[in-house]
């Protein structure tokens, strides 16, 4: 992944731990402090959010943990490749756009930035500009044509 992206990852986790992480245990102190816990709706409700901030933390710590920062000076434009931006043509209707090939964690579609993982991206790894590839999507068959390969 992108340095940005780890950043932005760190921040994240910096969140939830100094942040969300007392909140949760504030709110279990307080539903714990009404009484019967057998009964109690608000406290199973905490600890339940609980729970599911512990694996989100968890699955961060693992990704920060094992993330590896690409050498942006070492990427190719030669052939479509992670963290390349790639200008494709609908060859139904002529419609351009461009994609930047990230990581999972980094995907934004609303910024242009798709992940490694999808049809479209999978379709486009090492093809060159010309190529014309036929990408199976979850509407069908589209073919797109490779415009421009770019950092």
């Amino acid at each position: 992944m992108t340095e940005e992206g780890l950043a932005k990852l760190k921040k994240e986790l910096e969140q939830l731990t100094s942040v969300e992480r007392p909140a949760i245990s504030q709110q279990i102190a307080e539903a714990r402090d009404k009484g019967d816990l057998s009964e109690n709706a608000e406290y199973d409700a905490a600890k339940e959010a609980q729970g599911l901030l512990e694996m989100k933390i968890s699955k961060l710590e693992d990704m920060v943990a094992k993330a590896r920062i690409i050498d942006e000076s070492k990427i190719d434009t030669s052939q479509v490749q992670i963290l390349n931006r790639v200008k494709i043509k609908n060859t139904k209707n002529n419609q351009q756009v461009e994609y930047m090939l990230v990581s999972e964690s980094e995907s934004d579609i609303k910024n242009g930035k798709i992940s490694v993982a999808t049809p479209i991206a999978k379709g486009l790894l090492g093809k060159k500009v010309g190529d014309v590839v036929d990408i199976k999507v979850p509407s069908g068959l589209m073919s797109f044509e490779i415009i421009e390969i770019s950092l």
